[in-house]
């Protein structure tokens, strides 16, 4: 009787879990569809404008440090005031000033035209002082001219402390103002091909080469994108202020404080898609506002643990740089002109090291081989390096002495590996 009882329940029990999940499946459906069609970007404010019309903008209003983002004013002012052809000389003030990718020495020349590239391309701190001081003769001086730039621009709610965006207190951007400032530069012929540019090679009135290749990663990814203006401090994270031309628009980013590089690129694509969608749809201009613009930005130039921070990175720049000059010497030891001396002790005991243990490659064997037979150089010690810091305080090394040009003429060995800005 339960057998028989049960048998007839059968097909209901397998109706009601056919229909249990379709419902589930409707429901899932139904999540998925009233999930929003955009995400929160990760970055603290950004702003996306078609001319003077705001299409999509989070905090736009809220201010932040700027970082490197101010060289695009700096860069403004110093071609109001100079020409292309003009000739800046970095002094030991700017000199000493910390710069990640490229170190100036004390009385290298420049043109103007060169060394915007080196402000706007790699970002070089030393480059905006030497404009400023070039400029005004005095950064105080300058920094007045560039606050007064930003508000005839209609910047009204930004305020500059120095020409290069090193941490500070008292300065801060909002990503409105960034846009804005990135819309005006383009008005400027030479700003706007330098920021387009993706490799260059300049060089010195004394014959110093240098390689650039541009901070901004988009230029390699983005066939539309005009040029742009990374930034990054530990305060304001990562920065970035860009323009596309999209169809007939063009198209002006700006985004500020987003915590990782690799976001910044994300969360500058989706900007950039989501203002030409709403720009070509004629749709309404999404604005928004997050739990972020309470945040209190910390604008302090200092912690406690930066000095440590700064005498370890020199020191392993020191070591990579070194073991950048005995490559590019190895490389090219057949093809160099006279200078530098020979070292077969120093090559001889650097190839043994790394030839040891069970497995010796080829290029150690052959290395070893190259110092035994005396074929090997490399620079004089004495060769400058970047600026280092002891104490948090900034001293630059010696100037005297190098061969490095004599041993790889062509690429500054300075900017020979380039890192992120």
């Amino acid at each position: 009787m339960e057998r028989r009882f049960l048998s007839k329940l059968r097909p209901y029990v397998f109706l009601s879990i056919v229909i249990s999940v379709a419902l589930s499946g409707l429901d899932v459906f139904a999540v998925a569809a009233t999930e929003p069609s955009s995400r929160e970007i990760a970055a603290r404010s950004a702003v996306i404008m078609d001319g003077d019309k705001v299409l999509y903008a989070k905090n736009p209003n809220f201010k932040q440090p700027p970082a490197s983002t101010t060289k695009l004013i700096t860069a403004m002012v110093v071609l109001d005031y100079l020409k292309p052809n003009d000739i800046v000389t970095v002094s030991g003030n700017a000199a000493k000033l910390h710069s990640p990718h490229v170190a100036l020495r004390e009385g290298e020349r420049f043109y103007v035209k060169d060394l915007l590239s080196l402000l706007l391309m790699k970002s070089v701190n030393q480059a905006a002082l030497a404009f400023a001081e070039a400029v005004s003769g005095d950064e105080r001086e300058f920094v007045s001219l560039m606050n007064s730039k930003a508000r005839n621009l209609g910047a009204m709610d930004t305020k500059f402390i120095n020409p290069h965006g090193l941490p500070g207190e008292g300065q801060y951007i909002t990503a409105y103002d960034l846009a804005t400032i990135m819309k005006k530069s383009l008005d400027y012929s030479l700003i706007r091909e330098t920021i387009n540019t993706k490799v260059k090679v300049v060089a010195s009135l004394e014959g110093r080469t240098f390689v650039l290749s541009n901070t901004n990663k988009l230029l390699w990814s983005d066939g539309d994108l005009i040029g742009g203006k990374t930034g990054f401090t530990n305060a304001a994270r990562n920065c970035l202020a860009f323009a596309a031309e999209k169809g007939d628009n063009t198209l002006v980013a700006a985004l500020l404080g987003d915590g990782r590089r690799s976001d910044l690129w994300k969360d500058a694509k989706f900007v950039l898609s989501k203002g030409y969608n709403i720009s070509e749809s004629h749709s309404s201009p999404v604005i928004y506002y997050s739990s972020i613009a309470d945040e209190k930005v910390v604008t302090a130039s200092r912690t406690p643990h930066a000095g440590k921070w700064k005498r370890h990175r020199s020191n392993r720049h020191r070591a990579d740089r070194r073991s950048r000059v005995m490559t590019v010497a190895a490389l090219s030891s057949d093809t160099a002109s006279d200078g530098g001396d020979i070292h077969r002790d120093y090559m001889a005991k650097k190839a043994t090291k790394k030839s040891k243990g069970k497995n010796k490659s080829k290029a150690s064997r052959a290395l070893a081989q190259r110092a035994e037979q005396g074929k090997c150089r490399h620079a004089d010690r004495n060769a400058p390096c970047r600026t280092v810091s002891r104490g948090g305080k900034s001293r630059n090394c010696s100037a005297h002495g190098s061969s490095i040009s004599d041993i790889y003429p062509i690429v500054s060995t300075d900017n020979f590996i380039n890192n992120k800005s």
